[in-house]
């Protein structure tokens, strides 16, 4: 059975989280929507949020725009930053792991960024790794990628046992805020932060093994959550819809079944789920009837982190490994309206 052997994360040094809500206010100032955003923000679960930027970068206050300057930074710009800063948190993330040992494939997930030779040639290049190590680099599937990831990781080393697969996910969300009137993109530009992780999948030792997978898309819910390039960077839309949506999708007796593997909700002894925001965890434990307590490894996360997109999912896993669960289940959501998951149990040597 594949399984991740070591997992570590890493998050950039500047908590802007306080900076962000002046700045979200300061967009609202004079308006009733301003009074709605400090409630939402009041409970959404988030202290803290991390950013790449530079501190003069992310000041929101005194009347500065996002980035420190009156215009918003052009889309090649925050590329030009995702371009070096990416690579070295992911570095960060890599350099925690215990022992890298003779790596032969990488897979990386990031869509928050785009640059050519991609962030997989670079990280390799930076490791030292052999020339003809495999990459695979997937790219722009939002908050599930990390799923996507080590699924992928698990195909490998099912079909070349020797394989060690470093999986690798980077975010860096802070680049895509948008300066705008909209309460909407504001809350929803809330939820987000930057971070890291690395984990090595293998074929022996003890670790968290590798199960099946789950997959469901939503049908009719193609605009719940999209994510379009625009001139400033990358301009998401997260509908209010969504927690509704997955409550009622998991509600349904075939994708609940999908989900538990056929057995009841209360053999599962963890839930690793993707800290979407408070209302997505609220919805899934509603809609699973799971025990008060059950998502606490996800609720710390997203209070001490927020949403790191595709590195989230990583970080809840992070906190469940040293649990050594018997049997787990992963999910997260993304664009699409889509779910992704996967089964996992701790396995001995």
């Amino acid at each position: 059975m594949a399984r991740i052997a070591a997992l570590a994360t890493a998050l950039p040094d500047l908590d802007f989280e306080p900076d962000y809500r002046r700045w979200a206010l300061s967009q609202l100032e004079g308006t009733r929507a301003a009074k709605l955003y400090e409630r939402m923000a009041a409970r959404s679960g988030i202290e803290h949020r991390w950013s790449v930027l530079a501190p003069d970068d992310a000041r929101l206050d005194e009347g500065k725009g996002f980035y420190g300057g009156p215009d918003a930074p052009s889309t090649a710009r925050r590329m030009q930053i995702y371009a070096d800063a990416a690579p070295e948190l992911a570095i960060k993330a890599i350099e925690k792991l215990p022992e890298l040992g003779r790596i032969t494939h990488v897979v990386v997930a990031s869509c928050t960024g785009f640059v050519a030779p991609g962030i997989d040639q670079i990280i390799a290049k930076r490791l030292g790794l052999a020339e003809n190590v495999e990459r695979v680099l997937i790219g722009f599937m939002g908050c599930y990628a990390a799923i996507t990831a080590l699924r992928t990781a698990r195909h490998i080393v099912r079909s070349e046992p020797a394989a060690r697969v470093l999986v690798v996910t980077v975010e860096l969300s802070t680049l895509h805020h948008q300066q705008t009137f909209d309460i909407e993109p504001l809350l929803a530009g809330a939820q987000f932060g930057d971070g890291a992780a690395a984990a090595i999948v293998t074929a022996s030792g003890e670790g968290l093994g590798l199960g099946a997978g789950i997959s469901a898309a939503l049908e009719d819910s193609g605009d719940l959550i999209t994510w379009d390039i625009v001139d400033t960077g990358f301009k998401m839309r997260l509908s209010g819809e969504v927690p509704g949506r997955i409550t009622a999708a998991i509600a349904q007796n075939t994708v609940r079944e999908r989900i538990t593997g056929g057995v009841p909700v209360e053999q599962i002894e963890a839930w690793a789920i993707h800290a979407g925001g408070r209302s997505i965890l609220d919805a899934v434990e509603h809609g699973l009837a799971l025990a008060e307590g059950s998502l606490a490894d996800s609720r710390e996360v997203l209070r001490s982190c927020g949403n790191m997109s595709s590195s989230t999912l990583m970080f809840v896993l992070e906190r469940i490994m040293p649990q050594r669960p018997a049997r787990g289940v992963a999910l997260a959501f993304g664009p699409g309206l889509a779910m992704e998951g996967l089964h996992f149990g701790w396995v001995d040597a």
